[in-house]
């Protein structure tokens, strides 16, 4: 996906950079307009760890597109990647235009302090309002990219087996749930619930294998403190006696097993806080269409996903559901499409990215009008009489009637 970003920007950064040109109005005739792109100056992209070289180089192709100057801030929980990067900057690129910053707390905090033409934070939205706090000292526009407990709704009358695996790619084959977009809960009806658990065990077995701590297509979890997190959601007394499937762990290795739960109480831990792991609650609903209501009840998630072919419930979950993202009938995929924007609404975030996104984050929109020394009119200097105001508000107004009426005198001031 990073290289098809980089491909991308090098075919398209030409058409992205050339002017737009802009309809003008009767308030200017004659003239024309266009918008012009330029760079903002100097960016600060502070980047995750759960795909520490996507989430760091794929805002920075869209910043270098745009031709701002960087300063790039990696994950210290991700410290062998974050060091590789430094390396590997210093080795290939204009280090007077790109720097990184290796360190934790203390460099991102004197980062931070530092006044920029953007930031760019991807991370969670406890660090996100700190970043956004230090941004509004000096008026620095943010795109923030968190995440969410980002739903999936299962309708019946699917292919499940289909539904079933895809659900699977999008939560455990995406780093073991630690992805943002990851899915964080299901939502189904409670006659079909028994049907879609049935479905998971046969495909999560076939995938992983009958101890999946052992299977090598399995993430381990990034560090013991998101083990020790993840084990106190699933150890919750009113949540542990709802795991149907799973649920092993193993902390010498920091894995836990792919761990399915029915019918999690509203008020756990579990369904109060983004999951980030391989844990997926299933809530059981009398309709599917009371989905929409709990859905909507919450946050507003970076992405969501709905399973179903009735055109109707399709229509209903685009106009219902706020979120970043929808995709229906897969998970996840929508994060490899270039043409669509990726970013947040609400507690998710703000502002996005991805393809020609990118390229317009990092710049800035130049409005320039054009005009010659031709078709000065007197009426729009003083002194002003009657009917000079008359016909300023028709010119302003756009209407050649109004613009008649006007000059025949017919209109009032």
């Amino acid at each position: 996906m990073l290289k098809n970003s980089c491909k991308l920007a090098l075919k398209k950064m030409k058409h992205w950079m050339m002017p737009e040109k802009a309809k003008t109005s009767l308030a200017t005739f004659p003239s024309s307009a266009e918008i012009v792109s330029e760079p903002l100056g100097v960016v600060l992209v502070i980047s995750a760890w759960n795909y520490p070289f996507l989430l760091s180089l794929d805002p920075v192709i869209g910043a270098i597109a745009a031709g701002n100057a960087i300063v790039l801030k990696p994950s210290e929980i991700s410290p062998a990647t974050a060091s590789l990067l430094a390396k590997l900057v210093a080795n290939y690129m204009d280090t007077s235009c790109i720097k990184v910053v290796e360190g934790a707390v203390p460099e991102t905090t004197a980062l931070l302090e530092q006044k920029w033409d953007k930031i760019m934070y991807t991370g969670n939205g406890r660090i996100a309002r700190i970043v956004m706090a230090a941004a509004a000292k000096h008026l620095t526009p943010v795109v923030l990219e968190l995440g969410g407990k980002c739903p999936v709704i299962v309708d019946s009358g699917i292919n499940l087996q289909v539904a079933t695996r895809r659900i699977i790619a999008g939560k455990w084959g995406c780093n073991n749930g630690q992805a943002c977009i990851s899915p964080d809960y299901i939502i189904t009806t409670k006659d079909y619930a028994v049907e879609l658990v049935d479905s998971f065990k046969c495909e999560l077995e076939l995938f992983y294998g009958k101890n999946p701590l052992e299977s090598k297509d399995l993430s381990r979890v990034v560090n013991s403190n998101h083990f020790a997190r993840l084990l106190k959601l699933l150890d919750e007394d009113k949540v542990s006696s709802k795991i149907v499937y799973g649920g092993e762990r193993d902390k010498s290795n920091l894995k836990i097993a792919p761990t399915i739960l029915l019918d999690v109480p509203q008020d756990s831990l579990i369904m109060n806080e983004e999951i980030f792991g391989p844990l997926l609650p299933i809530i059981t609903i009398d309709k599917v269409e009371d989905s929409f209501d709990l859905i909507t009840s919450g946050t507003k998630p970076l992405a969501a996903y709905m399973f179903t072919n009735n055109k109707k419930l399709k229509e209903k979950f685009v106009e219902k559901v706020s979120a970043g993202g929808l995709v229906i009938n897969d998970t996840t995929v929508h994060l490899a499409e270039p043409n669509l924007p990726f970013g947040g609404v609400g507690d998710s975030g703000m502002g996005a990215y991805h393809g020609k996104f990118s390229f317009d984050t990092f710049s800035h929109k130049k409005a320039v009008l054009y005009r010659s020394f031709a078709g000065d009119v007197p009426l729009r200097y003083p002194p002003y009489t009657n009917g000079k105001l008359r016909l300023l508000k028709a010119l302003l107004g756009g209407s050649i009637l109004g613009i008649i009426r006007a000059l025949m005198g017919w209109s009032k001031a």
